[in-house]
């Protein structure tokens, strides 16, 4: 067979006798060897087919162990060839070192004490007792892995490589063509999905020889996940396309003519509100009726740089006017926003009476639509081209309804309308696009 099962598959099939039977036939040393082999621990997916692959591509969701594999895959072969020359690549030294070196899941965390190399910071390197050797690089200097040559490699989360100027597949090409030490070069990339050039290249059969391809979800490793994570990730990101991908390890390629990608929501997104902001405004797209739709409730901020953040996703499902408006009013609050801004096409009285019952002194601005929601939404797409607009975090949800919205009308993503992404167009006008009224002088 082509892959091995696991050990813990194989104990899982035998009966008591047949443990105990099998523990008592191993010698001492056996034993000590037998608990630090990390195929006792593994998963079907984290171990490599015994083909003759190339390049080793785990393409899974989080929490499914791809860095453990990876940083044993390494051990694996470092401990068994002394000439091995390994270059380990992430999207920049820093993370190389936090995740794959030094990490919880890392190389010096998976190799027993006696057996451990010798890590150099300064010079990015790994040296085992043998004499095998694993140097850091980043992705985001492409150059560096011009010159150095390597009998293996471990590329961790490649698809989250920095993709400006092709840094990302100039930097994979460099180190595919400085892979020609040994007899038997091989890759080994590990990562969580995204729709971004590098991937679709090496998944691309045309353009890609000799790939072994792993698949995988969170669940896959459920029994070293804590049960709370996994019932937390459910509830959050169960039924959102960003849960199929992070969660399920599925690359959700984008929809044809639709005005927001993923790659590109990807690229203008950063893990914390990292600006101070001149203004924060609440766009809110109510519900048409009572226990409809969603209210659509997004906060953003202008940062003093000129580039705009989308800070929070507050949108409430089936609410009451009172609910809905309650909640817009805690956001509102919350973030200390100088302005909401709240379309008022299904009854506008209805809308500020409900928003100033809620709350006496919120800022309200009354919007009306006159154009579709595809057609309100083309400039605020335009600003995410230009690097304008950040995402502090992810927003499953807010993003799916982006990713549906069409160019030239239409929408074909989760739900009946995008009411979040609805509510993100509002916010986003009136920080970005609104005209700023300045005295002027006029020609009588």
């Amino acid at each position: 067979m082509s892959k091995p099962l696991s050990r813990p598959g194989v104990w899982a099939r035998l009966t008591p006798t047949e443990r105990e039977a099998f523990v008592n036939s191993l010698t001492q040393e056996e034993r000590d060897a037998f608990m630090v082999d990390f195929r006792t621990y593994a998963h079907e997916g984290q171990l490599p087919s015994d083909t003759a692959w190339y390049i080793w591509l785990v393409m899974a969701g989080r929490g499914f162990g791809k860095t453990r594999a990876g940083a044993e895959w390494v051990r694996f072969t470092a401990d068994n060839l002394p000439d091995a020359r390994i270059a380990l690549v992430a999207a920049n030294l820093g993370e190389g070192r936090a995740v794959m070196v030094e990490g919880e899941s890392g190389i010096l965390a998976c190799c027993p004490p006696e057996a451990a190399p010798d890590f150099e910071p300064s010079l990015r390197r790994l040296t085992w007792p043998n004499g095998a050797q694993a140097t850091l690089y980043s992705a985001a200097e492409p150059e560096s892995l011009r010159g150095p040559q390597h009998s293996h490699a471990w590329c961790d989360e490649i698809a989250k490589w920095p993709g400006s100027n092709e840094r990302a597949s100039r930097a994979w090409d460099n180190l595919m063509m400085g892979l020609r030490l040994g007899d038997d070069p091989r890759i080994m990339a590990t990562t969580t999905p995204r729709a971004v050039a590098l991937m679709r290249r090496l998944l691309d059969p045309a353009r890609t020889q000799g790939l072994e391809l792993t698949r995988g979800t969170t669940r896959d490793n459920a029994a070293n996940l804590p049960e709370k994570f996994l019932g937390a990730m459910d509830a959050h990101y169960g039924d959102t396309a960003l849960g199929r991908q992070e969660l399920g390890g599925e690359l959700l390629e984008d929809i044809e003519g639709a005005l927001w990608t993923r790659s590109l929501i990807e690229r203008c997104r950063e893990p914390v509100a990292g600006d101070s902001f001149t203004r924060v405004v609440v766009g809110v797209d109510p519900p048409a009726g009572e226990r409809g739709d969603e209210c659509g409730i997004v906060v953003c901020g202008l940062g003093a740089s000129g580039v705009a953040q989308v800070l929070a996703d507050c949108s409430v499902a089936q609410a009451s006017p009172e609910r809905w408006a309650r909640a817009v009013a805690v956001a509102a609050s919350t973030w200390n926003a100088d302005r909401v801004v709240a379309e008022a096409n299904q009854g506008g009285a209805m809308v500020a009476s409900v928003l100033r019952a809620a709350e006496l002194s919120l800022p309200l601005k009354l919007v009306h639509a006159s154009r579709g929601k595809a057609a309100r939404a083309e400039p605020v797409a335009a600003l995410y081209e230009a690097g304008r607009v950040r995402h502090a975090g992810m927003f499953a949800k807010l993003e799916d309804q982006m990713c549906g919205l069409m160019a030239g009308g239409g929408y074909e993503g989760p739900g009946r309308s995008p009411d979040r992404a609805d509510a993100l167009v509002w916010a986003l006008s009136e920080l970005m696009l609104a005209r700023s009224r300045r005295p002027r002088v006029r020609r009588l």
